[in-house]
């Protein structure tokens, strides 16, 4: 079956070839094609270039006059799979109290964690089919889910069958992150060697047995997870091969990053606080650092990533969701953008790269994803008529995704 997309008003990220994350300079250029046309043979992208090439011909046509055509969003960091939503918490940060204070009186993650270890895995696959087609029709075109409201071995396993399960059903790429290491169970606080043994020599095995997970994660941060403990935990996660990304300077800089990039971590995830030296790490790595503009805006929290900072010393960055219910209750990545671009001063062409490009290189799959290329996955999405990229991340409230196409298939 081919699809042919023709009268496009713009084809935004055209790339010949995709070699790296794109950083510097190059994070801020994002080449397009106007009236464009668009060819898809099977689920692969098979040409594109000026309207006056086009084929004409193909076993369906789609007219997207004065629309633009994006590759999907790579969002590369989702806690999607949860049992119930936190609304009580938002009124309880809206009254006064800090999420470490939230946290502290067993809220939080241990919430979630509470309701997640009394819910049936078909619950759970319910809520969490909704929640991913919903984020599908934003635009999403491949994901990342992480474990971590289990905080036992069977409810860690639970939810990350609920995740295979996800990625059998969806029409997206689905990677799978064990972060068994979200907090320290109240029943191990006075005794935190056995959760972590548990996790090491208990939970791991048996997800490398199962092949249930692609990544493991560490929450390192003040009252979660110290730099020794994760340092611990990423060296068990290595000799069951899986890649790290990490959860630090969420609220402190404490060496997360550097105990990232010790373990070779493919990202570090939120640095909402980073220092100069950390910068200085990171430049010498391959390790990517993922933004989450979302989460300090739903927390309200004053220090939000310094894009710029990272951005002007040559880092590339990308950007995710981090949906989840208790900081960021929200998977639609064009809201990402914006903020990225009203509070972080990122471009709205840097922003794009960040959500595409490098997000899918967040997740390994830069040589497939997150752009419009010969090869790649024919995922994309047909916007509403607008005048131009900049004005995705500008109309903010509006939900500019008319239509999405999946495998070459219109959804």
């Amino acid at each position: 079956m081919s699809l042919l997309i023709q009268h496009i008003k713009s084809l935004v990220q055209v790339r010949e070839t995709v070699k790296g994350p794109l950083k510097g300079k190059d994070l801020g250029v994002l080449p397009a094609i106007e009236h464009a046309y668009l060819l898809i043979e099977g689920d692969r992208i098979a040409a594109f270039g000026p309207m006056s090439e086009s084929p004409g011909r193909a076993g369906k046509v789609i007219d997207a006059t004065d629309r633009m055509v994006f590759p999907s969003w790579v969002d590369s960091h989702t806690h999607l799979v949860f049992a119930a939503s936190r609304e009580a918490e938002f009124v309880d940060r809206i009254n006064g109290l800090s999420y470490a204070e939230i946290a502290q009186r067993g809220g939080g993650i241990l919430n979630s964690a509470r309701r997640l270890q009394e819910t049936p895995e078909a619950v759970l696959l319910e809520q969490a089919w909704a929640r991913l087609q919903e984020v599908i029709g934003f635009g999403t075109g491949a994901i990342e889910i992480k474990s971590g409201y289990g905080l036992t071995s069977e409810s860690e396993l639970k939810m990350l069958r609920v995740i295979r399960k996800l990625g059998e059903m969806a029409p997206i790429p689905v990677k799978a992150t064990f972060l068994g290491a979200h907090a320290m169970p109240l029943k191990y606080r006075e005794n935190r060697s056995e959760y972590l043994r548990q996790i090491t020599q208990e939970m791991l095995p048996q997800i490398a047995g199962e092949g249930l997970a692609d990544y493991i994660d560490v929450f390192c941060e003040k009252n979660f997870y110290s730099v020794e403990e994760t340092e611990r935990i990423l060296e068990a996660g290595a000799r069951y091969g899986l890649k790290a990304k990490i959860h630090t300077n969420q609220f402190h800089s404490m060496g997360g990053i550097q105990a990232a990039i010790r373990y070779n971590a493919l990202s570090v995830d939120h640095l909402e606080v980073v220092n100069e030296t950390e910068i200085a790490a990171l430049r010498k790595s391959k390790t990517l650092p993922v933004l989450l503009p979302t989460a300090p805006f739903f927390l309200n929290d004053e220090h939000r990533p310094p894009a710029r900072k990272l951005i002007d010393a040559g880092l590339p960055v990308a950007l995710a969701t981090d949906f989840n219910p208790g900081t960021t209750p929200s998977g639609r990545m064009s809201f990402v953008l914006s903020l990225a671009c009203i509070q972080l001063r990122m471009t709205p062409e840097e922003a794009v790269n960040a959500a595409t490009v490098n997000g899918a290189f967040a997740l390994e799959m830069g040589d497939a994803c997150g752009a419009i290329a010969k090869g790649y996955l024919a995922n994309v999405f047909i916007t509403k008529p607008m005048p131009s990229v900049a004005y995705l991340p500008y109309a903010f409230g509006s939900d500019l995704v008319e239509r999405v196409v999946l495998n070459g298939q219109v959804h």
